[in-house]
């Protein structure tokens, strides 16, 4: 393989292997509320503490598609600094809505509104960049260091809660 495109992608499969060991550790802390209920079988119905449990790994589970998809194309058609960025911040997010649901349910809300937010930002980097790849094909204007320049300023301020 090219080394650019080595260099190009390392910092988004970083991410990517982050993500997948921390569904890992939600999976792991399903199993082990599993492991404590009377049943033999994995039921969905449980005590209170294991219907959270299992409530916060599936929803993190139906938005991980989604993250993963932004996260790459962002990463890929706009700039690759910025997206790892976003998605480092969005794995710390959905942490903390993991833990926050596991407590009381209204807990779990500011990582839920933090986390279409990453998810937004990652959502409109990619559009940004493909419109700009298409423009290159078509129209020959080349955006890429206007967009990059400010997909680095806009991702700093993701940290704004």
């Amino acid at each position: 393989m090219d080394d650019d495109f080595l260099d190009d992608i390392i910092l988004l499969t970083i991410v990517t292997l982050l993500s997948a060991l921390q569904n890992v550790f939600f999976a792991h802390k399903v199993e082990l509320e599993c492991k404590t209920q009377t049943s033999r079988s994995f039921l969905r119905t449980g005590s209170p503490s294991f219907e959270r449990v299992y409530c916060a790994n599936q929803n993190c589970m139906d938005a991980y598609p989604t993250f993963i998809a932004v996260l790459w194309s962002a990463g890929v058609f706009c700039s690759q600094a910025p997206a790892a960025f976003a998605g480092l911040i969005y794995l710390f997010v959905r942490q903390k809505y993991f833990i926050g649901y596991l407590g009381e349910t209204p807990q779990s809300t500011p990582g839920y509104i933090f986390g279409k937010r990453i998810i937004s930002f990652l959502f409109f980097m990619s559009v940004i960049g493909i419109l700009n790849n298409v423009f290159i094909d078509y129209v020959g204007s080349d955006f890429r260091a206007y967009v990059q320049t400010l997909t680095k300023a806009f991702s700093a301020l993701l940290l704004i809660p």
